[in-house]
């Protein structure tokens, strides 16, 4: 299940009636980026060997993030977001869940993943613009 819109929770909040209520049944719990990953997996129907061979990941790395017994790198978190074909959105949930920072349009190398992410590309793509423009690839 989804988590709601920031605009549903906003709707909710103003018409609640009860400020601790709300707060109660709200309660803000961030997900551990394995938790978020197997969530996206499920949402999606997607299979975590053929994430984490589509993100060129060792296959026991790949495994342990998902497990939640390593932590990755920020641009290994985006190896994955491009195997699971991620919005921009879902992107910057996993990498703060993921305790880095996210895509930001500011930073030319970000701009160039954004613009990727945004046109569903693959990784061998995003990789191939970042090195056209001169910057690192992600893997």
């Amino acid at each position: 299940m989804s988590e709601p819109l920031t605009e549903e929770l906003l709707d909710e909040l103003l018409s609640a009636s009860d400020l601790d209520k709300y707060l109660e049944e709200h309660e803000p719990r961030a997900l551990s980026l394995a938790e978020y990953l197997q969530q996206l997996l499920d949402e999606k129907g997607l299979e975590r060997s053929r994430v984490v061979r589509m993100a060129n990941l060792n296959d026991t790395f790949g495994y342990q993030i998902f497990q939640g017994t390593r932590h990755p790198s920020r641009d290994k978190v985006l190896q994955i977001a491009f195997a699971m074909a991620l919005t921009l959105r879902e992107t910057n949930r996993a990498l703060t869940a993921a305790g880095v920072s996210e895509l930001y349009c500011k930073d030319r190398r970000d701009a160039i993943i954004i613009f990727c992410i945004d046109r569903g590309c693959s990784l061998q793509k995003v990789n191939e613009e970042l090195y056209r423009f001169g910057e690192e690839t992600i893997c």
